[in-house]
């Protein structure tokens, strides 16, 4: 079996790095790829957004089965397009990847299906946003309604910070059209975990529990960023809240998915919080999440072809998925001033000197003059796993400190909580 993988980050690596284990597959392309990948796949120069060229690709090379990574081409309709076109792809169609694709839009659908959830307003300008600011106690959460690559939710703790965000939002326009309109929430307290599920369109299959860190500094202070580590198991997901969330959100999920009529054979990331009164459903994802990918792909023992065959034939329901009972914790290593502006082009040493059980998954690495260099702001996912969170926590940050490039930057307390 051919397979392609879209994408060029952290978490196609770790897709890939999956793939490669499966008996059944006998070639893997990643357009673009990354070094990382490189080693593992042919890595194919068109950008993951080029959707006519990857068709054209996938057509030439009798690619069996396509694996969508980042969220813009699903939102921009390459289910559709490839599916058009007879081939098969796993993601979700044009109108369901709205669901990640406008913040509105989702919070629309949650409320239709009374999915657990945070008070909100959709707003379209600043005139309107202040007066509706009247309605909220601080902090609040203003978000972007499209797509911002992980940087356009804003947790403002008092009116100063709530006005500016607004302004730099509706009015700077910071993230172009997807700022066009906000979403103001309440905020909810309690302790955050990522859920990862297999959906097919009659089924929704959760995976195994993890949390981002999304903040930049330790502590979780700062601004949020595309997320500075995960693990997994999340320690707050105990059975009790899975038979809860498998109740109150996945089976309405599903039960929306259905109603709305919505092509869905996919991957569906569901960001919670838990409160004093529950989970509650704090965003979805319409693909993989990263870096949730890098420590939930690790413990599937199930062939992960097997799984999306079953997924495109609605058959998701008919296979038993086993998972292993390792903890898994990744340390993202970014670029010094990330999420704001950085430097790139820095080289990279040591990997190949990192503890035993562990990966060390390339996210925004590149090739200049022979060398290993730095090409992103989230730089290396370094993923460990053991008997026990410390266990890979403990290898996770042995093998940091032998990772160098100038400007690391990186949390000290992932999985510490």
């Amino acid at each position: 079996m051919k397979v392609l993988v879209i994408g060029g980050g952290g978490r196609e690596h770790t897709i890939v790095w999956k793939l490669r284990q499966s008996p059944k597959v006998t070639e893997i392309y990643c357009a673009p790829g990354n070094p990382g990948i490189d080693a593992l796949a042919k890595c194919v120069d068109i950008s993951s957004d080029n959707i006519e060229e990857l068709v054209e690709f996938s057509r030439e090379m009798s690619v069996d089965l396509t694996v969508v990574g980042p969220e813009i081409p699903l939102v921009e309709g390459i289910v559709d397009r490839f599916k058009d076109a007879g081939l098969n792809i796993i993601g979700p169609s044009m109108a369901a990847a709205q669901l990640e694709g406008s913040k509105a839009f989702s919070k629309r659908f949650m409320e239709k299906y009374n999915i657990p959830t945070a008070a909100y307003h959709e707003i379209g300008s600043y005139e309107e946003a202040i007066e509706v600011l009247k309605h909220y106690s601080f902090p609040v959460v203003i978000k972007a309604d499209g797509l911002a690559a992980g940087k356009g939710v804003l947790i403002c703790e008092d009116q100063v910070e709530a006005e500016k965000a607004l302004q730099d939002i509706l009015i700077h326009n910071i993230f172009g059209t997807s700022g066009s309109k906000v979403v103001i929430e309440e905020f909810l307290e309690g302790i955050e975990t990522s859920i990862l599920c297999f959906v097919d369109g009659k089924a929704i299959v959760p995976m195994v529990s993890s949390q981002d860190h999304k903040r930049i500094f330790d502590g979780d202070k700062g601004p949020n960023t595309g997320g500075m580590g995960t693990y997994s198991p999340n320690y707050v997901y105990t059975d009790e809240i899975a038979s809860v969330v498998e109740t109150t959100i996945l089976k309405p999920t599903l039960k929306g998915i259905q109603q709305e009529n919505m092509d869905y054979r996919g991957i569906l990331f569901i960001g919670l919080m838990i409160t004093k009164e529950g989970p509650k459903v704090l965003e979805y994802n319409v693909r993989f999440g990263d870096p949730e990918t890098q420590v939930v792909l690790p413990r599937l023992e199930t062939d992960l072809v097997e799984i999306f065959d079953a997924i495109l034939q609605q058959q998701l329901s008919n296979i038993a998925i086993k998972w292993n009972n390792q903890a898994v914790v990744c340390v993202v290593l970014a670029s010094g001033g990330y999420p704001d502006a950085y430097e790139k082009g820095k080289e990279i040493t040591g990997i190949e000197t990192v503890d035993n059980n562990t990966m060390v998954f390339h996210a925004g690495t590149a090739i200049k003059d022979g060398k290993l260099v730095t090409n992103g702001g989230r730089v290396l996912g370094v993923t460990s796993w053991g008997e026990d969170i410390e266990t890979a926590r403990n290898q996770a940050y042995d093998s940091v400190d032998k990772i160098y490039f100038h400007g690391k930057n990186y949390r000290k307390d992932i999985a510490v909580k």
